[in-house]
Parts: C-alpha cells; structure tokens; sequence
C-alpha cells in the first residue's frame, strides 16, 4: 500500500546523497521576545563556543551526521541592511552551524535586487526535491511543502548559485 503522506523533513535530509542547499530570504523568524533563545539572547546570553553540548540538538548533529556522509550543505541567507535585531542573534549563533560542517554565506539584500527569487525559503535536495518553508507574516511557521516539479527545483537551483556567488562566507560578513 502505497502513502500519500509526505517525508518529514528528517528524512529527505537523510535521503540526500549529494547536495543541501537552503535559502532564506528573512529578516525575522517566528520572533519571542520573552521566552527562548532569542529572548535569552537579548538578555545577554551567548552561546559557548568550547560547550558544544548547549548547542542547538539534534539538528546540529543531524546536520554533522550528513556532511559525515559526504553530503555539501550550504545555506544562503538574504539579509537587509543595517541588519535587523534577529539577524544579529542569528549571525551569533552561526558559527554553530559552521561548526557542524554547514557553509554559510550572507548576502545584502541590495545585492540581489536583479536576482529570480523563489517566492518562499527552501530546501533543495540533490537538486531535485524541494521543502518549501511557508511563513505567515509575523515569522512563524505556516508549514511546509514537499515539492519534485522540475521547474520549481531548476529556479531553486538557479536562484540559490547566484545569491551563493555573490554572498560573503559568514567568517568574512561584517553586521551592518
């Protein structure tokens, strides 16, 4: 019997073989400014570098469990400038990512004026499979949705090579 029902995210993930690539285009997601993460952060809090075990589980180490199997996972984040207050706490816990073996790259939102964008963040999978993010408009989730149309993912594709082409690596991006 077959299922309708799509894969989690998970397991598209664990499924990839070559390639992750995810764009978000941003400058705020599903914000509290008086529990979590962020509101711990605005409060001054800041993530150890040398305590690995307070970081963001398990996605870290799905995600340095798929570049161990030789997986590229890249993310491109478009960011307006001067940045806003989320991004900030976002650009402060990156190095996180890149220390599970993700490459990130922020690009300025004035530089990817002349860009075809997708109109939601994704995921792209080997090029093929597509997990778009849907947000309503204070950054919340509003779901997602699995996608393997040929034209979608070439656009995905496209679009992620030339925000990624024209975006600095996160070691080199300066907040503004």
């Amino acid at each position: 019997m077959s299922s309708n029902v799509p894969p989690t995210f998970t397991e598209l993930l664990s499924r990839c073989t070559r390639s992750a690539i995810h764009l978000e285009m941003r400058d705020s997601y599903a914000v509290d400014y008086e529990h979590g993460p962020f509101a711990e952060w605005r409060a001054g809090a800041r993530l150890d570098p040398d305590d690995r075990a307070s970081w963001w589980r398990p996605w870290l180490d799905l995600i340095q469990e798929t570049v161990g199997r030789g997986v590229v996972v890249r993310r491109a984040r478009i960011v307006s400038e001067p940045v806003s207050e989320y991004t900030k706490f976002l650009y402060d816990g990156t190095f996180t990512n890149v220390a599970a073996g993700e490459q990130v790259r922020w690009l300025p939102r004035r530089r990817a004026s002349d860009i075809a964008l997708p109109g939601n963040d994704f995921w792209l999978f080997d090029k093929q499979t597509i997990h778009w993010n849907h947000f309503t408009g204070d950054g919340a989730s509003a779901g997602g949705e699995v996608s393997n149309e040929p034209a979608s993912a070439k656009l995905c594709a496209e679009a992620f090579e030339e925000a990624w082409s024209r975006a600095v690596p996160h070691d080199e991006y300066e907040i503004h």
